[in-house]
């Protein structure tokens, strides 16, 4: 008995003693050391980083594991994450932004030039041609430009007005200098003007010259100006969608992405790729612009080709003074046969008591204007310095975008690019954080569209969703698409009239797709009578002229397909976009 004591008391210091408990290991193992180092070095207080691995049983978003962490660190480390994802997306698509900035820019001020160089060489030709008859109707012309300046600047309404103004006033000024030996009251100018603007077109004082200048000078303006509004919406929009309102879900699972590293001591292992992207592809899907960004771009290249071929604003804009003076030459070759049609419906003009009868000035011959109003001058291209830089911005424009075209569906792989984001593509093998520790992330990776969201392991179906703000966009976005391939095609739907769209006829805003606004253009319907109205007695050739719209509205317009009012398919677009998921 006592020899087998004693060899029980020379194996009990061989026998092992009680174990760890569960967890002790780990506690052991593992300490807030790299943790409490970096964090501290990002300015949290070291106070609030536990020096050990305590309970984590406080934690609100991260694993309820031992953890670095107190609940004061882990709501400062999600809006740090936060911060930290929304100016990774905005530092991605800041070049977006600027790209279309810089080309609003640039395209605006090459509008606003060639409208300035047609003015300057209208007031320079006149000059020389007309002398002090141009200097004293000087305000009519540039009153022109001014109403041009307008409808591309502002509110976009009174094109065709301008236009049918300019012509009534420039009759008004033009019939008397033809007739020095008569008086010409308000009442008889009124209906020298009602008579030029008949819907039968029997007195065409200046010719098919007011028709064509109409053609040209409305479609290059109405695709200008639905061109620069294209690309500065699309800079708004862009520069709105890259500022991401962070739904509670995707907050959570940023967090749960490159914060909880930290609270769970391993503050250098990187996010798994496959865990990033489902993160990315979550938040980033439901507030981009896709799938309304495609058709966008297409349509700011169709109409960028227009703009710089057959609805060439820089030759219509230069093209205004050829025009005139044509008119001006048409109306003195043929001042005999349009007087007489005058006089005959409106009656004989009272004689001036102060003046003796003078026969008319024969009219101008075409070999003193030069070689700049001969046929088919107005067909060359101008050699300004703006003309010479539309091509090359047409050209940046089209190289530029072809860059931009797959950006919000490339945008979450972007974002996982970053290392704070995920680990490198060529690291995928090596262990990685899964979102509750190391390994390798075996949870499906999800695409972007809204079908494969509802799948995506890491947000719920609601935080995928787009939000009312989103949706906004989208249908801002849509709105413009509309307006440029409406442009394209030489329609105004802002100018279009509500009763003659809805008889299936464009009121002229319609126009073919030929090189010039010549004989091969679309001509555009008779136009009902539009007499002019004073204000005032006015004097000869005076006055101010308000026209009578007769009813007609400028409310109204169409779609791509030309059928059906804009605000209607707004309207089912908006629907489409705000109803219910």
């Amino acid at each position: 008995m006592s020899a087998l004591r004693t060899l029980l008391l020379l194996l009990l210091p061989l026998c092992p003693g009680p174990g760890r408990g569960p967890g002790s290991e780990a506690k052991v193992s593992r300490s807030c050391t790299e943790t409490r180092q970096i964090l501290g070095v990002r300015g949290y207080s070291l106070s609030l980083l536990p020096p050990a691995l305590i309970s984590g049983e406080h934690l609100r978003i991260c694993p309820q594991e031992y953890t670095c962490c107190s609940s004061e660190i882990e709501e400062r480390l999600t809006w740090d994450t936060e911060a930290t994802f929304r100016g990774l997306v905005e530092e991605t698509g800041s070049f977006l932004v600027h790209t279309l900035a810089a080309r609003h820019r640039k395209f605006d001020e090459v509008f606003r030039e060639m409208l300035s160089s047609a003015e300057h060489s209208l007031a320079l030709l006149f000059h020389r041609s007309y002398g002090r008859l141009y200097s004293q109707h000087t305000p009519l012309f540039s009153g022109l430009f001014s109403r041009l300046r307008d409808y591309y600047e502002k509110s976009g309404e009174g094109l065709d007005d301008a236009l049918v103004d300019f012509w009534a006033q420039l009759l008004e000024r033009m019939f008397p200098l033809l007739h020095p030996q008569y008086i010409f009251s308000p009442d008889y100018l009124f209906c020298l003007t009602r008579l030029a603007s008949s819907a039968d077109d029997s007195l065409k004082p200046f010719g098919d010259s007011p028709r064509r200048l109409r053609l040209q000078i409305t479609r290059a303006m109405v695709a200008a100006r639905a061109f620069i509004q294209g690309l500065e919406t699309g800079r708004d929009v862009v520069s709105e969608a890259l500022k991401v309102p962070m739904s509670e879900g995707c907050k959570r699972a940023v967090m749960r992405l490159t914060g909880c590293p930290f609270c769970r001591g391993v503050p250098s292992l990187p996010p798994c790729r496959g865990f990033c992207l489902n993160v990315a592809h979550g938040c980033l899907s439901s507030q981009g612009l896709d799938p309304d960004w495609g058709p966008y771009l297409d349509g700011l290249l169709f109409l960028a080709e227009k703009i710089q071929g057959p609805f060439s604003f820089e030759l219509a804009a230069q093209s205004i003074g050829v025009k005139i003076s044509e008119g001006l030459m048409y109306l003195q070759e043929n001042s005999v046969a349009v007087s007489t049609q005058v006089f005959q419906e409106c009656g004989g003009p009272q004689k001036s008591p102060t003046r003796t009868r003078r026969a008319p000035a024969p009219p101008m011959p075409r070999e003193e204007m030069g070689g700049l109003w001969m046929p088919g001058a107005e067909e060359e291209r101008p050699t300004t310095a703006a003309g010479n830089s539309l091509p090359r911005l047409v050209w940046e424009l089209r190289e530029r975008l072809s860059r931009v075209r797959g950006f919000w569906a490339g945008l979450p792989l972007t974002v996982c690019g970053d290392p704070r984001m995920a680990a490198d593509i060529t690291q995928e093998a090596a262990p990685c954080w899964t979102g509750t520790g190391r390994g390798r992330y075996l949870l499906p990776v999800v695409g972007g569209s809204l079908t494969k969201e509802l799948n995506n392991p890491e947000l719920d179906v609601e935080a995928s969703n787009p939000d009312l703000q989103t949706r906004t966009r989208r249908l801002h976005l849509r709105a413009a698409t509309i307006r440029m391939k409406a442009a394209a095609l030489g329609r105004d739907l802002e100018m279009e009239d509500w009763d003659e769209d809805a008889s299936g006829s464009g009121e002229g805003q319609h126009y073919a797709d030929d090189s010039m606004a010549g004989a091969a253009a679309v001509a555009p319907p008779a136009r009902p009578p539009r007499p002019p109205r004073r204000d005032g007695a006015g004097g000869k050739g005076g006055g101010v002229i308000i026209r009578h719209n007769q009813g007609r509205s400028r409310t109204g317009g169409t779609t791509v397909g030309f059928h059906t009012q804009p605000i209607l398919i707004l309207f089912l677009s908006a629907l489409a976009l705000l109803g219910p998921r």
